[in-house]
Order: structure tokens, then C-alpha cells, then sequence
């Protein structure tokens, strides 16, 4: 049942990530309007950017900033 648990847990991780883009996205939609602060803008610039970083290496962020710290602690 070990299996079922790691499955479970990374669908709620994927669950998360969705309902963090649907933010993102209606954040950068109310900061275009001028509806929500300069602050909004940049979680969305830092979210939206984690995001594409993941498409592109194809890892989790989390997996690659970990690989980097690894790496400098050599």
C-alpha cells in the first residue's frame, strides 16, 4: 500500500500546482487591470517562472535547486 500513498501524495502535489497556475494566471489578469498590488505581480512573475524552469528541465523545481545546493556544497 506503500505505492498507493507515493501516488496519492504526488497527485496532490500536481493538484496544488494546478490550483497555484489558475492563481497566477487571475493574478496577472488583475494586475493588468490594476485590481491587486505590485505584490501580486511579482508572485506571478516567481510562480510563472518556476513553472516554465520545470517544463523546460522536465524535473520538479524543488529537485533541481536541491541538485544546485548539492553541488555547491562539493
Amino acid at each position: 500500500m506503500q505505492g498507493g500513498s507515493a501516488d496519492m501524495k504526488q497527485e496532490n502535489v500536481e493538484t496544488i500546482k494546478h490550483v497555484a497556475d489558475g492563481v497566477a494566471a487571475v493574478t496577472a489578469i488583475g494586475t493588468v487591470m490594476q485590481l491587486l498590488p505590485a505584490v501580486a505581480a511579482l508572485f506571478t512573475i516567481v510562480w510563472t517562472g518556476m513553472r516554465i524552469t520545470e517544463m523546460i528541465a522536465g524535473k520538479p523545481f524543488a529537485e533541481l535547486i536541491r541538485r544546485k545546493k548539492d553541488a555547491s556544497d562539493e
